[in-house]
């Protein structure tokens, strides 16, 4: 089968990451162990994600000419990404990240500022009509403006693209926006947000993705970190477990799934086989620092995933 094109529509920030023996609780100041400054952005990462997968991808966000900006141009450059689509704001800087992670626990903080792709615009989606058109899949988030989000959600269900759309970070989603989504990805958190069910079992979470059945998506994923991913179809649902490994930076672990996960599917591959590769991806990324740096190549990927049959 032939691999179909990707576009991805998200965020673009830069990660100013820290870590540090704790988080600091407000009014208390914490001495750091390292600081790294990189590219990021729910969007940008999975982009990244499924490029280095093995991926045929369009990024499509929104930057200044700016320093950060340039951090955006020199990643894609260096990946050979589509750059063609990247929007330019002459209002807002490029965004940016404040990552604090606990080098115990790697549990993380996150304060995000996302400036210019707060912004995209009506005419900036509509520009983007025909590499939607020709795309087998578009996967995008909530990490830009809403509306900018349903214009081209819109305009992918318009022309029979398979749209795919990860839920964080999570807010409110019309059912006008859920009815025209094909696979949702949220992790357990937001899938409680969003449905009031508490995704603590399997029982809990096949309810939760009978919720989301009800808007109209056909197939529902939910990661839930350390325990796996639930997924779920008409014809069957079930936890596929993730592998255990020494866990460094739980940053961007769900971009690195989702970019996987589109990757794995434009290849052809089912929802199945899609989760337990991006699981692999997934896998791998949380023992490296930091986010669009910690995405795995595809060569490592299946080394992983031969290693852990």
């Amino acid at each position: 089968m032939k691999q179909q094109h990707i576009t991805v529509f998200g965020s673009f920030v830069v990660d100013l990451m820290s870590r540090a023996p704790h988080l600091p609780v407000p009014g208390e100041t914490v001495k750091g162990s390292m600081f790294r400054i990189g590219p990021g952005g729910k969007g940008f990462n999975q982009g990244v994600a499924a490029k280095k997968a093995g991926a045929d991808v369009t990024m499509v966000t929104k930057i200044r000419r700016d320093t950060f900006g340039n951090i955006a141009l020199n990643t894609m450059k260096e990946l050979n990404m589509d750059a063609s689509h990247v929007f330019f704001s002459e209002k807002s800087e490029t965004g940016a990240a404040l990552i604090m992670v606990d080098e115990n626990t790697s549990q993380n903080a996150i304060m995000v500022t996302l400036g210019a792709c707060s912004e995209i615009t009506e005419e900036d989606v509509d520009s983007i009509e025909e590499t939607v058109k020709n795309s087998g899949y578009l996967l995008t988030q909530l990490e830009t403006n809403v509306d900018a989000v349903e214009r081209v959600v819109d305009m992918a269900h318009r022309y029979g693209v398979t749209v795919v759309l990860n839920t964080a970070p999570v807010q409110p989603i019309s059912d006008e926006l859920l009815k025209k989504v094909d696979i949702i990805t949220p992790n357990e958190v937001e899938a409680e947000i969003l449905t009031g069910i508490k995704v603590d079992n399997e029982g809990n979470a096949q309810k939760a993705a009978e919720y989301f059945f009800g808007k109209g998506i056909k197939t529902v994923v939910i990661t839930l970190g350390k325990r796996g991913v639930f997924v779920s179809t008409a014809q069957k649902h079930g936890i596929l477990p993730v592998p255990k490994v020494d866990v460094l930076d739980t940053t961007g672990a769900g971009d690195a799934f989702n970019g996987a996960l589109v990757a794995s599917l434009a290849e052809g591959k089912d929802i199945w086989e899609a989760c337990v590769f991006a699981n692999a991806a997934a896998s791998i990324s949380v023992t490296r620092l930091g986010t669009t740096p910690a995405m795995p190549v595809r060569s490592e990927i299946d080394r992983f995933l031969s290693e852990h049959k």
